[in-house]
């Protein structure tokens, strides 16, 4: 598989994860929508930078992918901050005690939802 249908998967993954984040937090359920739109930001990442650079990393340090973003182009590049927000919120909606507040899971997913229509725009061009 190439790199553009590869994109294209993650893609279909970043909108299906940010679906399920509103539904998680229409349901209140804020630690789950927080961490399917981090999940839902990394794959927009990884379709932009498929379709930018032919490729994408698949470190298990997110700070690598700010980088890559960087990296990428000024389209990508201009969305590097708001995936640097997002990755800030994914070890306390999955891994602490305390519970992300309900205006940080809403901030979450409209950066998600920013970093999809960048994907999405990057791979329609």
């Amino acid at each position: 598989m190439g790199p553009k249908q590869t994109a294209e998967l993650h893609l279909i993954k970043a909108a299906e994860f940010l679906a399920a984040a509103r539904i998680d937090l229409n349901a209140g359920h804020v630690n789950a929508a927080t961490s399917n739109a981090v999940v839902s930001g990394i794959n927009s990442k990884d379709a932009m930078c498929l379709k930018l650079t032919g490729s994408t990393s698949k470190s298990d340090d997110h700070g690598d992918a700010v980088a890559e973003l960087l990296a990428a182009g000024k389209r990508a590049a201009d969305l590097a901050p708001v995936l640097t927000r997002l990755l800030k919120l994914k070890t306390r909606s999955q891994y602490q005690t305390t519970s992300v507040a309900r205006s940080d899971a809403a901030k979450a997913i409209a950066w998600a939802e920013r970093m999809y229509e960048g994907a999405h725009a990057a791979l329609r061009t």
